[in-house]
């Protein structure tokens, strides 16, 4: 089994605006009983928020959805726009660190924070990246003498000029949008440069990202954490299926990569969040390819649907570790004590013949080994996130039969 916890892994040389996470900060941890800050009130802050309560933590959401799934359980809600100044103030006097649960809060908002003297942790500069494909795809290539893993060959399109330019070897490919992009959306397809041309004037000629199609064997994710001494720790390889463009279930460890590849891959991914002098849990995901290649896709400054099903798998799960990290803690060991598989739970679970209905929670929760997860929202819908049941086993064909016999009882084609 590959080690977790890789010490002091090198420091980020970089100029000072990626300066080393903690220099304005204290170095002593933040003990349970503070507060602690999430921007953000979906399901993952709602995790993050029960990890950190049974910790002795409590916990401030800022959100300015008055029925957001973290709110309703935070100690306190925040009920603003994350860029409003008087909602900042208040969550800066109150808390001692500060996360995010995904990419698209305005990273000036974490960095007004980090001026207020806030622990936050990842930094603006780290979530900045990760929220412009651009910026990310030059990142992932400035990483790659050191990690052995490029990003995926990709051409940026800006300008009419840039479609003209852009090489043979980039087709086909996929056209993305810089920013905003999720679950599959602001993506299309393209053959040629017509496809190219039609693509980004439906996209409205925002910024994109043309990425050549590969010949893809599986799509892999590694969870890492980084503590603010620079000590890191990584998961096991999760191996992911999406449909439709959104994750449809994850198997950690993988059961068809290789433990050379699967080193590799958190090797990999424990320099890029050096690199960047990150202090939280980060997800890379890679493309492994048909001949073995690893290729750096994308990453999110945050825990991450295919790190649920650490869970119940692991020693520490990511929203644990989530905590430990920004309250200046030891990482927690990620050592995987059972084999496990999460099934994504969308809307459509809610739906039959275009009737509602609620899903057989009885039935799923019969199996051995079935472990739900509901996200607290109201409203269910096609293709809307609900929830996820991990399924952990003794052994990965234990998992696997739980996960066909929950799927089977919600109505999922497994």
């Amino acid at each position: 089994m590959p080690t977790d916890i890789h010490p002091h892994l090198s420091e980020a040389h970089t100029p000072e605006s990626r300066a080393e996470f903690g220099v304005n900060s204290p170095n002593s941890p933040i003990l349970p009983g503070a507060w602690l800050g999430m921007l953000g009130g979906g399901q993952l802050g709602r995790m993050f928020t029960h990890a950190a309560q049974s910790m002795g933590y409590r916990v401030c959401v800022l959100d300015p959805d008055q029925d957001s799934p973290a709110g309703s359980v935070a100690d306190r809600h925040i009920c603003a726009a994350y860029t409003d100044d008087a909602a900042l103030a208040e969550l800066s006097s109150l808390c001692e660190a500060v996360s995010t649960e995904f990419e698209n809060v305005p990273s000036i908002s974490l960095e007004r924070l980090e001026e207020a003297g806030v622990f936050v942790a990842p930094r603006g500069y780290c979530v900045s990246i990760a929220q412009n494909r651009i910026g990310e795809k030059k990142f992932f290539a400035s990483c790659a003498d050191r990690t052995g893993v490029p990003p995926a060959p990709h051409w940026v399109i800006q300008h009419d000029a840039d479609v003209d330019r852009l090489p043979d070897e980039v087709l086909p490919g996929i056209l993305k949008t810089a920013r905003m992009g999720y679950d599959g959306k602001g993506q299309a397809r393209v053959k040629s440069r017509d496809d190219v041309r039609a693509a980004w004037k439906a996209m409205q000629h925002v910024p994109c990202v043309l990425e050549r199609m590969l010949p893809l064997a599986y799509e892999v994710s590694v969870l890492a954490a980084r503590a603010a001494d620079g000590s890191t720790a990584t998961w096991p390889l999760a191996e992911n299926v999406h449909r439709d463009g959104i994750l449809f279930s994850t198997t950690m460890p993988s059961t068809s990569v290789s433990d050379d590849i699967s080193q590799r891959a958190r090797n990999a991914a424990a320099t890029i969040a050096s690199e960047m002098g990150y202090v939280g849990v980060l997800c890379i995901e890679f493309f492994v390819l048909t001949d073995g290649t690893l290729v750096a896709n994308e990453m999110a400054p945050r825990p991450h649907n295919s790190g649920h099903i650490t869970m119940d798998a692991c020693e520490t799960s990511q929203f644990e570790q989530q905590v430990r990290a920004m309250a200046r803690l030891p990482l927690g060991s990620t050592r995987q004590h059972s084999a496990g598989k999460m099934l994504n739970l969308l809307g459509d679970c809610w739906f039959e013949f275009g009737l509602e209905r609620t899903p057989a929670w009885d039935e799923v929760l019969a199996q051995p080994g079935a472990k739900l997860h509901l996200y607290g929202k109201n409203d269910a819908r096609p293709s809307r996130k609900m929830g996820h049941v991990n399924c952990v086993g003794d052994h990965a064909e234990a998992a696997d039969r739980t996960f066909d016999a929950a799927a089977k009882a919600l109505h999922i084609p497994s």
